[in-house]
C-alpha cells in the first residue's frame, strides 16, 4: 500500500500528534490527560488556575442564563455579538486610548489561537517571509509554515533580558519580506515591549511596507514595573497592524474560547466577508457568559496580585540554585528557565515529571533560542500554597540535579 501521507502537504506531513509515538508536547494528543491521571502538576499548560474551579460568580450566572433562554443552542454571527464588540471597544480606548467603530473594526474569534491564524491568513502568499523574534510561541512559526510562508527567525538573547535588536530585523530584510509577526507581551520569556522598541520596530515596517500582526493575549497581565504599549497606536501604524486578544489568560476564562481581533476597517472588509468560510462563529453561550467580565474586570487586579507573589517565590527559589537562573518577568504568569548546565531541555523535563511530578514546557519548541531552556507556568492552581509546593519539587530535583553534576556540595 502506497504512503497516503506522501499526497499530504508537507507541513502537515511532518506533524506529530501522539498516534503513531509518544508526542512530547502536552497539547498535543492526550499527553496531559494520561500526566494528569498520574498526578502530575500541568505547569506546562498556559491556563489560569487549572485544574481548580475558578469561573466568577456572574460569569457563570450569564453563561447559566444563556443556556437556559435558549438562544445559545443558535448561530450567532461569524463577525460576533454586537453588544459583546461594543464593551469590548470601549474596554480598548479605556486602556489605549484608540477609539474603534466596533461594527467596523472589530471580529470576534473563537479564542486567539484561532484569530492569530486567521489575522496572518489574508496577507501570506507562498515564499512570503515572515520575521519572528525567537524565542516566541510555537504557533507563529508552525501558522506561517502551514500558510506556504517562511517563518524567518529573529534572536533575541538572554544578556538583553531577551528585549529586541532591532539590527537583527534590520539584516533579515529581504524582498521578500512581507510580515513581522510579535507576540507582546513575549511568551515565552515574559517580555512586554518598550514603547522605544515598538517604534523601531514600527519604523522598520513603514519603511518596507510591512504588515504587522500582534498576539496581545497576555496584555492584562502586566506588572507594575512594566508598561503596556500598544502597536496600533503608534503613529503610521494604525492601517498597518492587525491585534489579537483573548479572555483566555488576563480574565482566566481560557475554556470559553472567546478572542477578538481589530484592525482598520479596510482589512476588517476581508475578514468580515470570509469569517463564516474560515472561522465559523466563536460559541453564542460563551460570547454572552463573558459579557459581565468586560462591564466589570476588577476581578483581575486580584489575579495579579496572585501572580506577582509566586513570581517574587519561584523568583527568589530557583536563583537559589547552582545551575539555574531566571529572569524576573515583566508580564504574563510563567518562568523562562535556564537549566543548560543541567542538561538539555528534554532530559530536564522529562526528569521533572519522574523526580518532581510536575510537567513544563521543553524550551526548544519555541524557537531556535530555546533549547536549555524551560518555560514554566505559575497560574496553575487556585490556591498558591499548591503552586509554592509545585515550585518547592521542582527546587529539590534541581538540588539533586545539581549535585549529580558537581555544582553543589
Amino acid at each position: 500500500m502506497s504512503n497516503i501521507l506522501n499526497r499530504m502537504n508537507p507541513v502537515f506531513a511532518k506533524l506529530d500528534g501522539g498516534l503513531f509515538s509518544t508526542a512530547e508536547k502536552a497539547d498535543v494528543g492526550d499527553v496531559a490527560k494520561r500526566m494528569e491521571e498520574m498526578g502530575v502538576a500541568m505547569m506546562s499548560w498556559a491556563d489560569p488556575f487549572k485544574p481548580d474551579p475558578s469561573t466568577p460568580e456572574a460569569v457563570l450566572e450569564a453563561a447559566v442564563e444563556a443556556i437556559r433562554e435558549g438562544t445559545s443552542s443558535h448561530y450567532i454571527m461569524p463577525i460576533g455579538s454586537p453588544e459583546l464588540k461594543e464593551l469590548i471597544a470601549e474596554r480598548i480606548e479605556k486602556k489605549s486610548g484608540l477609539k474603534l467603530d466596533p461594527e467596523r473594526n472589530l471580529i470576534i474569534n473563537p479564542g486567539s489561537d484561532n484569530g492569530l491564524l486567521f489575522a496572518i491568513f489574508p496577507w501570506i502568499c507562498p515564499g512570503d517571509e515572515v520575521l519572528i523574534h525567537d524565542p516566541s510561541y510555537p504557533n507563529n512559526f508552525q501558522d506561517i509554515e502551514i500558510l506556504g510562508g517562511v517563518p524567518v527567525a529573529v534572536p533575541t538573547y538572554e544578556e538583553d533580558e531577551w528585549h529586541i535588536r532591532i539590527e537583527e530585523y534590520q539584516k533579515r530584510i529581504t524582498d521578500k519580506t512581507k510580515m513581522i509577526l510579535l507576540t507582546n507581551p513575549n511568551n515565552p520569556t515574559g517580555v512586554c515591549y518598550t514603547e522605544t522598541e515598538l517604534k523601531q520596530l514600527a519604523d522598520l515596517c513603514i519603511e518596507n511596507d510591512l504588515i504587522c500582526v500582534v498576539d496581545q493575549a497576555f496584555e492584562d497581565t502586566i506588572f507594575e514595573e512594566s508598561v503596556m504599549v500598544n502597536m496600533a497606536q503608534i503613529p503610521g501604524m494604525w492601517e498597518r497592524t492587525v491585534t489579537i486578544c483573548s479572555v483566555s489568560k488576563g480574565m482566566g476564562l481560557s475554556g470559553f474560547r472567546v478572542g477578538w481581533t481589530y484592525a482598520d476597517d479596510v482589512i476588517m472588509d476581508k475578514m468580515h466577508a470570509s469569517a463564516v468560510s474560515i472561522q465559523g462563529a466563536a460559541s453564542t453561550m460563551a460570547q454572552k457568559a463573558v459579557v459581565p467580565a468586560f462591564k466589570d474586570d476588577s476581578f483581575i487586579k486580584n489575579y495579579i496580585k496572585k501572580y506577582d507573589y509566586r513570581r517574587q517565590y519561584g523568583y527568589k527559589l530557583f536563583n537559589s540554585i547552582p545551575g539555574v537562573s531566571v529572569l524576573m518577568p515583566e508580564a504574563g504568569f510563567y518562568f523562562w528557565i535556564n537549566v543548560k548546565e543541567l542538561g538539555s531541555s528534554s532530559e530536564i523535563v522529562k526528569y521533572l515529571v519522574e523526580e518532581a511530578l510536575v510537567n513544563c514546557n521543553d524550551g526548544k519548541f519555541y524557537g531556535t533560542q530555546g533549547d536549555g531552556f524551560l518555560r514554566v507556568i505559575f497560574a496553575v492552581f487556585d490556591k498558591d500554597e499548591d503552586c509554592l509546593a509545585a515550585f518547592d519539587r521542582m527546587a529539590a530535583a534541581f538540588r539533586k540535579r545539581a549535585k549529580e553534576k558537581g555544582l553543589m556540595r
